[in-house]
């Protein structure tokens, strides 16, 4: 037997097989997207109908659109959409959080600022949606309404939602009208709620953490006189969305096959408690030239994390 040609087959059969899953891949995390960003006029979501919209002249196993609509949860949303159609913003973010019977405690609320300055609150992301509800819930309170946010597609296209958030989109590109809304968000009149690591964290080497962290909310600070007020928010997601990343990565898959399931784990956190931690406002002279805008970041990051110690 000539074990070459074996290897040269097997070789090409891996290929093809990582190309096929890769494309199936990458399908299926437009759609979960793609679902988000196409809802029906009345706020409902209807998953079979985006896929054939979104493909017309593809096959999508039935079984395929079933599974879709299993993880994002599709009927349960839009209960949660049909149930508080009449509220928005901050109104619809604190009707969410009981609809979730989710709890969560304030610790060093002094350290809130009240004053006639605009802040950035900056924040470690460890959910990926739910942290961001309960952050808005309370902080919108906070300031009567007066807060915007950076965060992801899938919680942008929610309609309730969308004067609320900036989208940072992780999956496609972003060209000169992000750049624009980018700086019409850091020159709002609001509060500013950011997540600088942009995607939620991951766990590594048995620790749960945001990755490294965007300088750009640094650079926005400075450029808009703006301080920092570092927020710690404590909670994890489940095992298998950790495996399912770190699995992801061992086979050198690119697309974020674990960001399909982030409506899952967020209907996972449903019932729990947990711990939102204030810092102390960082002024904006802070970040000076003795670092790196990359630099200071990550000393910002550090700051949050160091705040995990105030939630026992």
């Amino acid at each position: 037997m000539n074990f070459k040609n074996v290897d040269n087959f097997s070789t090409k059969n891996a290929m093809i097989k990582n190309t096929k899953i890769s494309n199936y891949c990458n399908f299926a995390i437009e759609q979960h997207h793609f679902i988000f960003m196409n809802s029906k006029p009345d706020f409902l979501i209807d998953i079979e109908k985006v896929v054939k919209e979104k493909a017309p002249n593809t096959f999508i196993p039935s079984f395929l659109v079933s599974y879709l609509r299993k993880i994002v949860h599709e009927k349960e949303i839009n209960e949660l959409l049909t149930t508080y159609s009449h509220q928005k913003n901050v109104d619809f973010l604190e009707s969410a959080v009981k609809y979730f019977q989710v709890n969560v405690s304030i610790k060093n609320r002094e350290n809130l600022p009240h004053d006639d300055k605009l802040y950035i609150f900056a924040g470690n992301h460890p959910l990926g949606g739910m942290d961001a509800i309960m952050t808005g819930s309370l902080l919108g309170r906070e300031y009567d309404g007066k807060i915007r946010f950076m965060a992801n597609d899938m919680l942008m296209f929610i309609e309730p939602l969308k004067d609320l958030f900036i989208p940072v989109n992780k999956v496609g590109s972003q060209g000169k009208n992000h750049v624009r809304e980018l700086n019409d968000f850091f020159s709002s009149d609001c509060h500013l709620i950011t997540y600088p690591a942009g995607k939620c964290s991951r766990k590594s080497n048995g620790k749960i953490q945001d990755e490294a962290w965007n300088k750009n909310f640094v650079v926005k600070a400075i450029q808009h006189q703006r301080d920092i007020v570092p927020i710690y928010f404590d909670g994890k997601n489940s095992n298998f969305f950790y495996n399912l990343a770190n699995l992801r990565k061992f086979f050198h898959i690119k697309f974020n096959i674990e960001m399909l399931y982030l409506s899952d784990e967020m209907f996972k956190q449903k019932g729990k408690s947990f711990s939102l931690v204030i810092g102390e406002p960082i002024r904006w002279q802070t970040f000076d030239r003795s670092k790196t805008y990359g630099k200071w970041a990550q000393w910002v990051k550090e700051k949050v994390y160091a705040l995990s110690e105030k939630t026992f």
